[in-house]
């Protein structure tokens, strides 16, 4: 039987690929994962709503979209509000904790002030922790605003922190939400660094479909991303081991899912912030009360629909402002399941996009950068991919006479769901016709 109120451990990555795990790549990266998956319920299309840093974590923590909580680019504070996720936990008794990158009090290198830590309890983390350390040394600040300094790989002083709090001795359960920059590149040096030894292990590393023959850093930066990646998944086993030893494992829902995923600047000028797979798809594994035996689930899933389901799980009310859904239902075969995720996009350039079982649709302003508005009026169509026929997106058909009754009605579809979600009706242009 599961507990009324079982502790909660979610484990977000930061650009990290959705073939990068279990049936989905032939490299072998994450075995404890994999293991997880087994036992547990993977998610095998899960998307981000934005594929960018602070809007999808803000999304996380509040569950609507980046025009409704209004951090739709980075370098914007997340507002204080009641219903965010750690003050729900806190409120309804939970032992709350957050670890790592936060990405949403705009305070930099500073200390994040307490009113901006999302109602987070215990606290070892830093708003820009790609600033405040380096792959092998940094700080982050603790509860009371004070340094706590590491020389170790990154991704294990995170862990560490996070093994502390589960040790911690309670009477009331946990909510621990750990928050790792990698395997995010590493800023100052626009590169992916993996721990001693392990970029070495893929040197001849397997090429997703989506990358070969394109031009972009995947060729120089493979072998780090997947020895980052095979690095987490060892922090991730000893996470679970922890659980175990610490007799609870048995009591907690675990999550495991990314941010956004990486493009390696095949598609603009650097990893994400586009609708293609590649920036949007992310891997999600859910194991504990109510996921066990789940299999695998092949419904379209959007990183919105975990607020409602980690609450729901806790026995805690969900708001009304979140626009997910518990996935609980879906684990036990709901039937009447979403047929598509939308898709917010800025700073590139400001786009909206429907992923279908079959199609993607983007649209974009050419008037804008994507950094002075959150949203417009008036849009072009700019991407169609057929999804069964080019998995990969390889060829745009936008524009195509022969698929533009298929453009109206995914043209159709995407205006009803920005309207619903942000109050506006915009009108979308259609491309024009294309030669091929």
């Amino acid at each position: 039987m599961a507990p009324d109120r079982p502790n909660v451990l979610f484990v977000l990555t930061d650009q990290q690929r959705w073939d990068t795990v279990g049936p989905h790549t032939p490299m072998d990266l994450t075995p404890n994962l994999d293991e997880m998956a087994a036992a547990g319920t993977a998610f095998d299309r899960t998307f981000s709503p934005q594929p960018l840093c602070a809007p999808a974590r803000a999304s996380l923590q509040t569950g609507q979209y980046a025009t409704d909580h209004s951090v739709w680019k980075n370098d914007i504070a997340l507002p204080d509000d009641e219903r965010l996720l750690g003050r729900a936990f806190s409120r309804a008794g939970y032992d709350t904790g957050y670890v790592g990158k936060w990405h949403l009090s705009t305070a930099g290198t500073d200390p994040t002030p307490p009113d901006r830590r999302g109602g987070y309890d215990y606290w070892r983390a830093a708003d820009v922790l790609e600033f405040t350390s380096h792959p092998d040394e940094g700080y982050v600040y603790d509860d009371e605003g004070e340094r706590r300094s590491f020389e170790s790989y990154r991704v294990d002083a995170m862990t560490e922190y996070a093994r502390s709090f589960i040790r911690r001795d309670r009477e009331a359960p946990f909510f621990c939400f750990l928050s790792y920059l990698e395997p995010h590149h590493q800023n100052d040096m626009e590169a992916y660094v993996a721990p001693e030894g392990y970029a070495e292990r893929y040197a001849n590393p397997w090429v997703p479909p989506d990358l070969e023959g394109v031009p972009g850093d995947w060729y120089e930066s493979l072998p780090d991303y997947y020895g980052i990646c095979r690095r987490i998944d060892e922090c991730l086993g000893d996470l679970l081991a922890t659980l175990e030893a610490e007799g609870v494992a048995d009591e907690t829902v675990v999550v495991f899912t990314s941010d956004h995923g990486s493009h390696f600047r095949t598609r603009n000028e650097e990893y994400k912030r586009s609708c293609h797979e590649a920036a949007i798809r992310v891997p999600a594994v859910a194991t504990g009360p109510g996921f066990r035996d789940g299999g695998r689930v092949s419904e379209l899933v959007s990183l919105l629909d975990w607020p409602p389901t980690l609450l729901s799980a806790a026995g805690i009310d969900v708001p009304d402002q979140m626009a997910g859904r518990d996935l609980h239902p879906l684990v036990s075969g709901v039937d009447d399941w979403r047929e598509e995720v939308f898709v917010q996009v800025s700073e590139s350039s400001l786009g909206r996009a429907l992923r279908t079982d079959r199609w993607k649709y983007g649209v974009y302003d050419p008037d804008s950068e994507g950094t002075d508005v959150p949203a417009n009026d008036t849009y072009r169509e700019r991407y169609l991919y057929d999804l069964q026929a080019d998995p990969y997106e390889q060829v745009n058909l936008v524009g195509h006479d022969d698929y533009r009754e298929v453009a109206d009605h995914l043209r159709e579809r995407l205006t009803d769901r920005i309207e619903a979600v942000e109050d506006e009706r915009p009108t979308i242009r259609r491309q024009p016709h294309q030669h091929y």
